[in-house]
Parts: structure tokens; C-alpha cells; sequence
């Protein structure tokens, strides 16, 4: 087995895509009666990660089926068009809000650009390539696709992004849950138990339709979540549950510590410090050291949920 390649059971894969450092961003291999489907697709740079995946199945490449991005976010969805392009029978289901950026990414990547810079664009993501319109489509909420007589069922999930959409595998009763699920990175783990955190990246988080949207996916009785960031999560209903009320805590947490530094001049720099406190206090509490290694290693998801919280606060009431 290739070491960026996890076999998961019941058919399902998580491929390491590479993104930024080891086990920190995952794409999703599923295999049923010799069809495939990929569920998010990490950057360009992963996509010969997963044409390795497929030959290391013994796949071949037009087998697969689907591509199945959970939103449009760049670490998700950047490979999705270069991947179509090594795929000749694959067609892209994408959230019907996503849709057009994927078939058309100009804005994306302007919009991509305004925060991480042109550099930084190219070093981590690679020009993006169009999704050829005829092979898009938009899904729906509560839409029904069959791999190879599996049935896989979509849902509507806003809260961290409102061109967000998650998987039901009713096989693996596991929900494939892109961001919508907060981050658990298997360094934190303790003595088999996960730690998870909320993620309010840039630009649509908001969190009441998150908290509605942690709801709805329990209403499934998950055993297992499966995470972008990273890997499965979960092995039973309780554990999943327990993982989604730690996760509901801190984003209570996350939301209040925006509002009281809401108008502080030093807003951004005091919200990041505030937001990586309460990682480390929450990861002390899961019994995690919760050193200076693991201060380095949330330092990125500090800035990142820092600058979503702040999108959130400024953004004029609907």
C-alpha cells in the first residue's frame, strides 16, 4: 500500500494529498464493484497522488465515475479540473453555489489571490483548470447517486460555507463531511480518543446555520465522520456525539470571543492569540500536552478562523 494511502473498510480510501504538511488535508477514494468516485480532491498538486491511488487499486482511470468536491474551497476542490482531465468517463457534482466557479475559476482565484498573494497561489495550488461545463452538474439536498448500485445521499450543509454539500454512505454509516465537522488532526489524538475543533475559515462562516447543520447530520446516527482534516473520526453513535458537543462548545466560544473584541484596535492579533489559547486549554482538558509543537502545529488554523470570524463580524445583516 502506498503510504499517503489509508484503507478505511467498506471500500472507502483517504489519500493524503500533501497539502501544507503530512495528514493534513485528505481526498476520498470510493470503490464498489470496480466503479470509483473521488470526494474532494485536495490541490493540482495532489492529483498524481490520486491517479497513484487508482493504479495502486488496480483501477483504471475510467472507472471512476464521480468527482464529488464538499465545497469549493482550494485545499477541497483546486485539483478538481486537472483531475476531470486524466478521468474521461468522470462527471463533477458540485454544490449548485460552487458550480460556476468550478466550470469558470477566474473569480476564485482572484478571490483566493486577495488573501494568500499570487506567490503563495502558485506554491500551494497551481493555476486552476476549468471543469468542462458538459461534464458538471449542480446536486440538490437530499439528492440520491448510485455507485454501481450504491447509493450515496447529499445534503445541503451551510455554516461554513454556503456552497458546501456532505455524503451519507449508509454502508459505513458515515457522513463524508468536508469542513462542516470542525478539524480532529491524529497528532492529538489520546490514547485513541479524538480531539476536534470548529473551522471558520474565510468568507461565509456563520454560525447558526452551522449549529443547524451539526443537527442534521446527527439526525443519521453516524458512526463515523469522515474529515478533510483529517481522516475518520468517530467508531460509534456516542463517540460521534461526543465529538460534535466538543465541537459545539467551542464554537460558542470561538463566536463570543469575536464579539467581545468585535471593535478592539488590535482585533486581529488578539483574536488569533484568543482562538490558540482555547485549543490548548481544550486540548490540555483531552489530556494532550498541548505544547509548543502543538501551538505550532494550529498556528495556520488561528490566522485562518481568525480572518473568518472577522468576515462574519463585519458582514451586514442579511
Amino acid at each position: 500500500m502506498l503510504d499517503f494511502l489509508d484503507d478505511l473498510g467498506h471500500g472507502i480510501y483517504a489519500i493524503d494529498t500533501g497539502f501544507q504538511r503530512p495528514r493534513f488535508d485528505a481526498a476520498y477514494l470510493m470503490v464498489e464493484d470496480g466503479r470509483a468516485a473521488f470526494i474532494d480532491t485536495g490541490t493540482n498538486y495532489a492529483v498524481p497522488r490520486l491517479l497513484a491511488a487508482l493504479e495502486a487499486l488496480g483501477l483504471a482511470r475510467d472507472a471512476v465515475d464521480w468527482v464529488i468536491p464538499t465545497h469549493v474551497h482550494l485545499d477541497h476542490a483546486g485539483g478538481v479540473g486537472l483531475l476531470m482531465d486524466a478521468l474521461p468517463r468522470a462527471r463533477a457534482l458540485i454544490h449548485p453555489r460552487g458550480l460556476r466557479h468550478l466550470v469558470d475559476p477566474k473569480a476564485l482565484w482572484l478571490g483566493a489571490m486577495a488573501v494568500y498573494g499570487e506567490a503563495e497561489m502558485m506554491r500551494s495550488y497551481g493555476r486552476l483548470v476549468p471543469v468542462p461545463t458538459e461534464r458538471a452538474e449542480a446536486s440538490h439536498d437530499e439528492q440520491v447517486l448510485m455507485l454501481a448500485g450504491r447509493p450515496l445521499r447529499l445534503i445541503d450543509t451551510p455554516g461554513h460555507a454556503r456552497h458546501h454539500h456532505a455524503i451519507w454512505d449508509e454502508r459505513s454509516r458515515s457522513w463524508f463531511t468536508g469542513d462542516t465537522f470542525g478539524l480532529s488532526y491524529r497528532v492529538f489524538d489520546v490514547d485513541g480518543r479524538a480531539w476536534l475543533t470548529p473551522t471558520t475559515t474565510p468568507v461565509q462562516f456563520e454560525p447558526e446555520p452551522l449549529k443547524a447543520t451539526t443537527q442534521r447530520l446527527l439526525e443519521a446516527r453516524p458512526e463515523a465522520m469522515l474529515l478533510t482534516h483529517y481522516g475518520r473520526v468517530g467508531g460509534s453513535e456516542a463517540e460521534v456525539r461526543r465529538l460534535a458537543a466538543q465541537m459545539l462548545v467551542q464554537l460558542d466560544e470561538m463566536v463570543a470571543l469575536a464579539l467581545a473584541l468585535r471593535d478592539a484596535p488590535d482585533r486581529h492579533e488578539r483574536l488569533k492569540a484568543g482562538l490558540l489559547d482555547g485549543y490548548l486549554a481544550h486540548l490540555r482538558a483531552h489530556g494532550h500536552a498541548a505544547d509548543a509543537d502543538a501551538a505550532a502545529w494550529l498556528a495556520l488554523d488561528a490566522e485562518l478562523n481568525a480572518q473568518g470570524l472577522e468576515v462574519w463580524l463585519d458582514r451586514p445583516p442579511r
